[in-house]
């Protein structure tokens, strides 16, 4: 992490008062903390965009076991995409539901399409991808490839 630096930032005074009120809802002890995650946010989104940004993240899937061949499929599919997956992790809900969340970590691209072929079959109730980016990785510019 760099030098801190000190901004000062014009803010209506009825969404600061908005901002203060969720800022200590969620557990934020001062400004600087909450506006640093809100930019964080930011600039994890904005990376995260690039197909060929290496990116990791969840995918969080909510199913029925009982539809015909689900747990097959996605078994599958996770074998299919196994160089994507770093950890699965199962959980029993009740009778019928089953919670899956799988850790994955690659090119965005490719992330998306496997927690898209996830999300879309039979049986899947809910599913969710969530992508971000090491530690490390936060801020740094995209690296281009010119062609020639």
């Amino acid at each position: 992490m760099g030098k801190l630096e000190r901004i000062g930032v014009s803010i209506d005074s009825e969404l600061l008062k908005h901002f203060d009120r969720l800022s200590g809802e969620r557990g934020y002890t001062n400004r600087s903390e909450a506006f640093r995650d809100l930019i964080r946010d930011q600039l994890v989104g904005q990376q995260t965009t690039a197909p060929n940004a290496m990116v990791v993240g969840s995918i969080t899937l909510i199913y029925d076991h009982h539809a015909s061949g689900l747990p097959e499929k996605l078994t599958e599919l996770q074998h299919e995409f196994h160089a994507l997956v770093v950890s699965t992790t199962h959980a029993h809900l009740d009778h019928d539901s089953c919670l899956e969340v799988l850790i994955v970590r690659g090119r965005g691209a490719e992330v998306e399409r496997f927690a898209d072929r996830l999300i879309g079959l039979k049986g899947v109730v809910h599913g969710k991808l969530v992508k971000s980016v090491a530690a490390g990785e936060l801020g740094k510019p995209k690296k281009h490839t010119h062609k020639h």
